[in-house]
Order: C-alpha cells, then structure tokens, then sequence
C-alpha cells in the first residue's frame, strides 16, 4: 500500500517507516527541519500548521493510508490545528488515517481509563491532543485515534536517555514514585498502527503497555538492562513538589489488544 508517515523523522515515525519498508509497503515521510535517515524514503518537508502545503501534498502523493505521528509538547497548533489540516487533506484524498494521541487527555483523577473515557486534560497538550482527538472523529469517523503512553526502545528514546545522563551524573534530578504510566515498546506501538492501518476498525483504541511502572521504576529497570549504576537514580514524590500534570494515568488496552495480532508487551517484560 502507499503509506505517508507525518512526522516520520521522529522517534516513532521512524520506526513506522522502518516497518513499512520491511513489509513493502511503498512509503513516504515528512518532516520539519531535518529528513530522516533511512533510505528508499521519500522525505518530504512539510509544517503542518499550514493548511494549503498539507492540501498540496496530500494532494500530490495521494496515500492510500496516512499516519499522524507529528506533534509539540508545546505548540497548540502543530498539536491540534496541525491534526485538523492533516484530517482534512487525507478524507479529501480519500486515504485511511491512523491519529496517534496520547494519555495526556486524561487528568489521572479515575487513574484507569479505557477506550469509552472522555477526556479530561489538565495540560495545555492534553487539551491540544483532546482537540485533536474530537477534529479527526468529526473530519473522519473511519479513522482510527491511538492513544499511547511513554515510548521506549532499545537505548533510543527521550525517556532513555533521561534515565542515562542521571545515572551517569551528567544530569541532576528526582524520578517519580508516584508518577505512573503504562509504557509501550516503538516496535510494538509501530506494529499496532500499522495493524490498524490496513484494518477496518474505527474510532479510539489504546495501544499501550501491558505493565503500569512508576517513572522510578522505569528508570531502574532502564539501568539494570543497559549495565548502569541504578543506585545513582534519585527518587522523590511528585505529590510533594508544583510539579502540573497529571500523576498516575493507566490505559487499560483490552479492547485494543483483543484486536491485535501484535501483542503489546509490559515494560517490566521488554526492559527485563
């Protein structure tokens, strides 16, 4: 099939390109201001804020699926705004859209959230991903929206990198015992999108892992796998700092998973 992978310079999105081209699909990427490195890719540059550049490209390469992988912590438009353009180009050129979103819409306040939960964000990207979420239902009710939590990998991810320069002090800093998440391997959660990608499922699903850790305990069992000093990590409790955003967010992935062939593995299993 002829996928177009937004935001394909990213962690994810290169891994989905990865994929891609391992199962000969026929796949182009975009980025912002640095192409990807993986070869037998069209990398195109694109910013998804501008609505008539996200038309003309769609337009031109008319992907039969598009993945939306793009986004800014901080950027209320490329989070939000930039889903609309991309929604609305790909239904126009009538390609399948996979949104990828993120347990951020959630304030932790239920702490175990399935696919019925309706968002109640208490971050401005929670609410820029919630926005998201409610514009690409509304543009394409055929899309799927995949709600995901921290994306690690094998000593590539942001999230890895932390746990490195604190356990090697060239970084200060308090990792969480109260801050939980369900983490997700890229390979898993690039393999679930592209499941849903050639599926007829619609509508939200949560691709997370099966295994809810502390930021403490991820950073530990990050350590122990990559060989570093896990008694340097610094622990603290977030209750007890202004530190905003929500604490402890589960996605609870039944549903989801009982769709999938790929099975979305605990990080207590894959850092193990």
């Amino acid at each position: 099939m002829r996928f177009l992978i937004v935001g394909g310079s990213g962690f994810l999105g290169s891994e989905l390109v990865r994929q891609c081209l391992a199962t000969r699909h026929e796949v182009a990427a975009t980025y912002l201001t640095r192409s990807g490195e993986i070869a037998g890719v069209e990398w195109l540059p694109l910013d998804v804020r501008r609505r008539e550049d996200v038309d003309a490209l769609i337009g031109a390469f008319q992907p039969e699926v598009v993945i939306n992988a793009a986004f800014r912590q901080t950027d209320w438009a490329t989070t939000a705004v930039g889903a609309v353009n991309v929604a609305l180009a790909a239904a126009a050129a009538g390609g399948r859209l996979v949104q990828v979103s993120s347990d951020a819409v959630f304030s932790g306040a239920a702490i175990r959230y399935d696919e019925t939960c309706v968002p109640d964000p208490v971050t401005p990207y929670g609410a820029a991903k919630a926005a998201a979420e409610t514009a690409v239902n509304a543009i394409a009710p055929t899309a799927v929206t995949a709600r995901t939590s921290l994306i690690i990998g094998d000593g590539d991810s942001s999230h890895e990198a932390l746990v490195h320069s604190l356990a090697t002090g060239r970084a200060k800093g308090t990792l969480f015992t109260d801050d939980v998440r369900c983490p997700v391997h890229v390979v898993d959660l690039a393999a679930a999108l592209l499941e849903f990608a050639v599926s007829e499922y619609h509508g939200i699903h949560h691709v997370a892992g099966a295994d809810a850790v502390s930021r403490y305990e991820l950073g530990l069992l990050i350590a122990r796998r990559d060989g570093l000093d896990a008694d340097r990590l610094s622990s603290g409790r977030r209750a007890d700092t202004n530190v905003p955003g929500p604490m402890d967010v589960r996605l609870e992935c039944g549903m989801t998973q009982r769709r999938l062939r790929t099975r979305l593995r605990g990080a207590r299993q894959f850092l193990g």
